[in-house]
């Protein structure tokens, strides 16, 4: 019997925003469940990198018309990912002349379907511009005459994402904090597991009719709420004072303060903020097959989800080659504070792994080590483990292993060393010693990563820079010694 299948092409699937939040997200999902996928993007050496070697990657920029023609040739399905929240002028326009163009290239091409995520809010309101030019350009997307799936969402809660990283600096940097009354307006945060769960159903979905559907989150609650959930999930207290009158443009400036956010981006949140986003039509929930968790959970697995993906970060570009920091008190990342520091040794990688791979225990920690004890006596004064464990080998390690007051997170022979404290510190605190090269001369990496809690935990951070200068200095300097 023949194959029913034979000869079937598979759908080729286009996504625009490849570089962005979620479509950096949805790229490897995509990838993963055998799809044939093509990006375009105005940087394509960037996506290239993070692409699997079966996606093709074309150069093309929505606001370019002729140079989307290309990338649409053949394609199936188009996921439209791209918004212009963070440009300068009128967003409005660029948003506008992004869909049309990006619609008229998919009409030209013959696209079957687009997929489109917008924003929530209702149409009986008077929208913030943000939310409003969302809405916009799945309008534009369906006048185009391709069939659109617009997917509706609120705040995305994932780590690394706009409002969960707007969230996490305040509550870990204002223990007592001044809010506005859009704390309190309701929302239906959605975990970006759930929002890719729908993006990919999309694929799934029979017919060729347009449809829009409204998803998020199990729970209805503010961003004040969502505040105490990160706060009681990381053991932080937090007081907020209400204010009567604060307006998107004090609160924009206050934001770019105490948060990662710059001020042009945070007044177009806020705008956005002070307008519930819940879903009123459950036709989603109804009719896919995603079960959205609720805001316990979305906050619990970004904050695992942030934990896996700073430890897989390599330092490279952010840091000094030369050896010191290039900002007072260490690089930040997210809310965390790195300080990361380079050597390059006459000698293979192996041979500049060997004093790496001895660290601890009799060996010492190559610098003054007589500070090394005294934070080891110190800690055993406070109840920690202090010095006194060692390691249970002089040479070999493994994950799991103690290192005095540190323990072996992840370790690949001649290559890499992460250690994670157990000492008593205000936060969470690592060690990374990485080592590449070629057989002639090797490059130490060692970086020292600390995750502060409150106001205490950057108060040590800062108060021990100055001995942190003299101790890691001296270490990768006299590691590079060992290893000649």
């Amino acid at each position: 019997m023949a194959d029913p299948t034979a000869g079937r092409r598979t759908p080729l699937i286009l996504l625009s925003g490849a570089s962005g939040y979620v479509g950096g997200r949805l790229l490897p999902l995509l990838e993963e469940q055998g799809h044939r996928v093509r990006c375009v993007a105005r940087r394509p050496e960037v996506v290239r990198q993070k692409a699997g070697p079966s996606t093709e990657v074309f150069g093309g920029d929505v606001l370019d018309r002729s140079s989307l023609d290309a990338a649409m040739q053949g394609v199936d399905v188009a996921y439209y990912l791209v918004h212009s929240m963070g440009s300068r002028g009128s967003f409005e326009e660029a948003d506008r002349r992004g869909a049309l163009n990006f619609s008229q290239a998919a009409k030209a091409a013959g696209v079957r379907r687009i997929v489109y995520l917008g924003g929530l809010g209702s149409d009986e309101e008077s929208l913030s511009p943000h939310l409003r030019s969302r809405q916009e350009v799945g309008r534009i997307l369906a006048r185009s005459g391709v069939p659109v799936l617009e997917f509706r969402a609120s705040i995305v809660i994932g780590s690394g994402s706009l409002s969960f990283e707007m969230i996490r600096a305040l509550v870990e940097r204002l223990p007592i904090m001044i809010t506005p009354s859009w704390v309190n307006v309701l929302a239906q945060p959605i975990a970006i597991d759930d929002l890719l769960d729908y993006l990919m159903a999309a694929l799934e979905i029979p017919g060729s009719d347009s449809g829009i559907f409204e998803i998020g989150g199990a729970d209805q609650v503010s961003y004040g709420g969502i505040m105490r959930v990160y706060a009681r999930q990381r053991g932080l207290r937090i007081h907020m004072l209400r204010v009567p009158v604060l307006t998107p443009y004090l609160s924009s400036l206050w934001l770019g303060l105490v948060t990662p956010l710059y001020a042009r981006i945070g007044r177009k949140l806020i705008e956005s903020i002070v307008h519930p986003t819940v879903v009123r039509d459950d036709t989603a929930l109804r009719t896919l097959p995603v079960r959205p968790m609720g805001i316990e959970e979305a906050v619990r697995r970004a904050l695992t989800g942030e934990e896996l993906e700073f430890a897989a970060t390599r330092w490279s570009d952010a840091f000094s080659s030369g050896g010191e920091p290039r900002s007072w008190g260490g690089v930040r990342f997210g809310s965390r504070l790195v300080d990361s520091r380079t050597v390059t040794v006459p000698v293979p990688p192996a041979a500049a792994f060997q004093p790496i791979q001895k660290i601890g225990g009799d060996t010492g920690w190559y610098a003054w080590d007589w500070l090394w004890h005294l934070r080891g006596f110190l800690d055993l004064l406070a109840g920690g483990v202090g010095m006194r464990r060692g390691r249970p080998h002089p040479t070999a390690l493994r994950v799991g292993d103690t290192l005095d007051f540190w323990r072996v997170e992840a370790f690949e022979p001649g290559r890499r060393l992460r250690l994670v404290a157990e000492m008593k510190v205000p936060g969470r605190a690592w060690l990374e010693f990485e080592v590449m090269g070629d057989t002639e001369s090797a490059t130490i990496r060692q970086t020292a990563i600390f995750d502060p809690l409150g106001l205490l935990g950057r108060a040590y951070w800062y108060g021990l820079y100055p001995v942190h200068q003299l101790v890691f200095h001296g270490m990768l300097r006299a590691i590079a010694s060992a290893s000649l």
